[in-house]
């Protein structure tokens, strides 16, 4: 158990999150409007694999990450299009983009780069890490130097931006006018309607927002994280995020806790590997590899009749004559 590290878990645990939390808050956005949004993990893969391409091409992180926003937003307006205007499956729709962005973006990936379904590294177009000022006056100080310049700080400018979304998030959907219309056109669409609000242009803006915000979690994956596209790299990460959204009852500071939990168990994922554990030993890897999606299950299964859902969502709206 010498290898066993806590400190480390809890700084990769900071690390882990923002890419459930920026997907998790993009699926808020869509079912909080009243729409099934199966398809972030289409759009995180898509958005990381544009993120990388790009950013290698150019040596410009920024352009990369611009580049994996309008990928984003097209495949969002696209399932917009197909669950609102044409008041399509929802589910369908989200399942036929991840099925096509996991293929394609292989493909892709593939042809321009012949290795394997992989992006070269992106070597200096990568998001470097944040020291915060003071940092060197405390590196010294027992805890409070670990604490603050490590939990704290030393981390991809997204990751602060993913947990300072959060607060923003709550404040949009609680406390403008926008948010009443979009939990009410989540709520009861017809009602919204009589009272004035398009129900098709809220719903519309809703996937646009979180195009953008899902495209920040495929742009952390490729560019902050690994520093280059893999095929599949997301590992299931759209469907964390929604798992995140049940288990904090489509709550902005609820589902944050639920990316956190999330992350943590995916870095004692990776900690407990190759470590003898008391009594049991070695624990195979694969089993190691489990616990995440084992503890998405135990969620869902414990909390899933507790979660109240939007009363519309998944249902295409008629506007009454």
């Amino acid at each position: 158990m010498e290898d066993f590290n806590i400190l480390s878990i809890l700084v990769s645990t900071i690390r882990n999150a923002p890419v459930l939390m920026f997907a998790a808050m993009a699926g808020l956005f869509a079912e909080r409007s009243g729409l099934v949004d199966i398809g972030l993990e289409g759009k995180i893969l898509a958005s990381a694999f544009t993120s990388a391409a790009v950013a290698y091409s150019t040596q410009n992180v920024w352009y990369g990450i611009a580049a994996g926003i309008a990928v984003s937003v097209a495949l969002a307006l696209l399932q917009g299009y197909v669950s609102i205007t044409q008041k399509g499956n929802q589910l369908v729709c989200g399942i036929a983009i991840n099925i096509a962005m996991s293929g394609l973006t292989f493909v892709v990936a593939q042809y321009f780069y012949q290795q394997g379904g992989r992006t070269p590294d992106l070597g200096a177009a990568r998001l470097s890490d944040v020291v915060l000022p003071g940092t060197a006056a405390v590196a010294n100080i027992p805890g409070l130097g670990w604490f603050y310049g490590h939990l704290i700080g030393g981390h991809s400018v997204l990751v602060y931006f993913a947990f300072a979304l959060v607060p923003l998030v709550h404040w949009v959907v609680y406390h403008t006018r926008f948010g009443l219309r979009l939990r009410a056109c989540g709520e009861n669409p017809h009602a919204a309607d009589a009272a004035g609000v398009s129900v098709e242009r809220t719903r519309y803006m809703a996937m646009l927002i979180a195009g953008v915000l899902c495209s920040f979690s495929g742009a952390y994956l490729a560019i902050v994280q690994s520093g280059f596209f893999l095929r599949d790299m997301s590992a299931g990460a759209g469907y964390l995020a929604l798992t995140a959204l049940v288990f904090g009852n489509w709550r902005p500071l609820h589902t944050m806790l639920g990316c956190l939990m999330f992350g943590f168990f995916n870095a004692l994922q990776i900690q407990l590997e190759g470590v003898d554990l008391p009594v049991v030993g070695r624990v195979p890897g694969s089993l190691i590899h489990m616990i995440p999606y084992v503890v998405t299950v135990i969620v869902l299964a414990g909390l899933m009749a507790k979660s109240i859902a939007p009363k519309a969502i998944g249902k295409p709206f008629v506007k009454s004559r």
